[in-house]
């Protein structure tokens, strides 16, 4: 199991960087969110620990949530009560106390990362739509005629919403919803920079996109007719 550690607190770094390997958890820190968001891109951890010292650790969250949905656990400096519902209402997976007993971290962690993967994409039906074609278990995709790419798990989530409604107009919110999973209140920015991501992998021109339809003011459509050639959901 691999976390990333969100810690500017030098000394705390190495404390909780010392626990989680004696617990056979690889760790890595970065002091700051950006700089640990660059890591998480290049190579996801199963696991983000927010353990930033910030006023208010909601903006953090919402800013992890617009880009990932790895497993995400938060030690505010401060506890809270209105701070910590908001901060599990913007996607937070767990929120835990200071002052905090290592073993008994280490195993809230543990216990988390159980759950967070619970359910397996592999068991998710494969599609087929035209030329389109979404392999859940590896979130790879293929356009027929292109070389098959791999999709965020953000990427994936859109693409698979959109398939499961196919020809239907999806709202933005009912988009952040799936995807995200919780109310984000820059919906349609959120849902638009994702739009443009999935479209840049699977148009052959983004600019006059042919499967990720825009309806303005509505939200966005799967295209899919009989000379595409849909196909039900295989699999199981």
């Amino acid at each position: 199991m691999q976390c990333t550690i969100v810690c500017d607190q030098a000394d705390e770094a190495a404390l909780l960087t010392f626990v989680l390997k004696r617990a056979s958890i690889d760790a890595r820190t970065a002091p700051n969110l950006d700089q640990a968001m660059a890591q998480l891109l290049q190579a996801p951890p199963d696991l983000l620990l927010l353990a930033a010292r910030a006023d208010a650790v909601t903006p953090l969250v919402r800013r992890v949530r617009r880009d990932s949905e790895v497993c995400l656990a938060v030690l505010p400096s401060r506890w809270d009560e209105d701070d910590v519902c908001d901060a599990l209402e913007a996607g937070a997976d767990a929120v835990y106390a200071r002052p905090y007993s290592a073993r008994v971290l280490v195993g809230q962690l543990r216990a988390l990362l159980r759950r967070s993967r619970g359910t397996s994409l592999s068991v998710l039906p494969s599609f087929v739509l035209g030329a389109l074609t979404l392999d859940p278990s590896t979130r790879i995709v293929h356009v027929e005629g292109h070389a098959s790419r791999r999709l965020t798990q953000l990427e994936f989530r859109l693409l698979y919403v959109l398939m499961l409604h196919h020809g239907q107009t999806v709202p933005a919110d009912v988009i952040v919803e799936r995807v995200w999973g919780y109310d984000a209140d820059a919906g349609t920015e959120l849902v638009r920079g994702l739009v443009r991501r999935l479209r840049s992998k699977i148009e052959p021109d983004p600019r006059r996109p042919r499967y990720v339809i825009t309806e303005p003011a509505l939200g966005y459509r799967l295209e899919a007719t009989e000379e595409d050639g849909f196909e039900n959901p295989v699999g199981s």
